[in-house]
């Protein structure tokens, strides 16, 4: 399959910025079944500086300055991916959790890929006992890493709720998982939280997700949303879990970034010289070839302090 994906962000601000630095992780990500075949970022106003740099894990993230007074920035990423992957191994193959969990530990190596990186605390996904104890009706003693993680990834479907008011980007796990309620990445952060507190290493995707229309209603323009999912380690490999719709990672799921937890992966960030509030706008479309471009929608935007 192959997409066109489209990620507009828009930023109003109250009075003039008169500095900002941002980076920018907008790119699709080619490997783990994926192919970029083109990719282009259009920024407005156009900044002073932009380089190109590549993280420990692998990805390119654009630095960009903008040094001239502006009210409203403009971020566009548009990119042509092709998405082939093999299909799932059965839920209980793999080695048992106990070895996995032994094995990555003591592991030699600490390259971007090893498994070691993602398996203790970072910024946004704190070990919570709560949380661990949930894991562990999911893993009996000689169950597979894979059978384990693919049972808990159920029963969060199941046991949370997707509402997108319960929390905000900045809701703690603890919070999260409290509420059983919020968005694909608690659920992300939750379940990671949940696999590092029996020592198996899990990694945040964030990416998109291919999604479809009611019968009979045309696809809506930057209707579509930006995704994150759950990569775990399981001895031999890794293994992409979606907690939010209970699925493996598939042809519909474009990966952009791999990292910790989302202060890894997150779109853009950065800082910015006004005061003042601002409002956010979102718009992503995800659309596979032979679709025609979505009709213009009425997404709302976000206000923010």
């Amino acid at each position: 399959m192959i997409y066109t994906l489209r990620h507009l962000t828009t930023y109003r601000y109250a009075r003039p910025v008169r500095f900002a630095r941002c980076a920018l992780r907008l790119r699709p990500r080619d490997g783990e079944g994926q192919t970029v075949l083109d990719s282009s970022l259009t920024i407005s106003p156009e900044p002073g500086t932009r380089v190109v740099r590549r993280d420990y894990f692998g990805l390119d993230v654009v630095c960009v300055t903008i040094d001239a007074p502006h009210t409203e920035l403009r971020v566009e990423s548009l990119s042509r991916v092709r998405v082939e992957r093999d299909p799932l191994p059965a839920p209980e193959s793999g080695r048992p959790w106990e070895q996995v969990r032994d094995a990555a530990v003591t592991g030699r190596g600490l390259g971007p890929e090893r498994p070691v990186h993602f398996q203790f605390p970072s910024v946004r996904v704190p070990l919570v006992p709560v949380v661990t104890d949930y894991a562990r009706p999911s893993f009996p003693p000689g169950r597979s890493a894979y059978g384990g993680a693919f049972d808990l990834m159920r029963r969060i479907r199941a046991d949370f709720k997707f509402d997108s008011k319960a929390t905000s980007v900045h809701t703690p796990l603890a919070e999260a998982f409290a509420l059983r309620a919020g968005v694909c990445q608690d659920f992300t952060h939750i379940m990671i939280a949940a696999l590092r507190g029996l020592g198996l290493p899990a990694a945040y995707v964030s990416g998109y997700l291919r999604t479809i229309p009611p019968a009979g209603r045309p696809r809506l323009r930057g209707a579509d949303a930006s995704h994150a999912w759950v990569s775990v380690w399981c001895g031999d490999g890794w293994i992409g879990l979606d907690p939010t719709n209970g699925i493996g990672m598939c042809d519909d799921h474009i990966v952009v970034a791999r990292g910790r937890d989302y202060t890894d992966v997150s779109p853009i960030d950065g800082i910015v010289s006004s005061s003042g509030p601002q409002k956010l706008k979102v718009e992503v479309d995800v659309i596979p070839d032979g679709e025609p471009m979505p009709e213009h929608s009425t997404t709302p935007e976000t206000a923010s302090a």
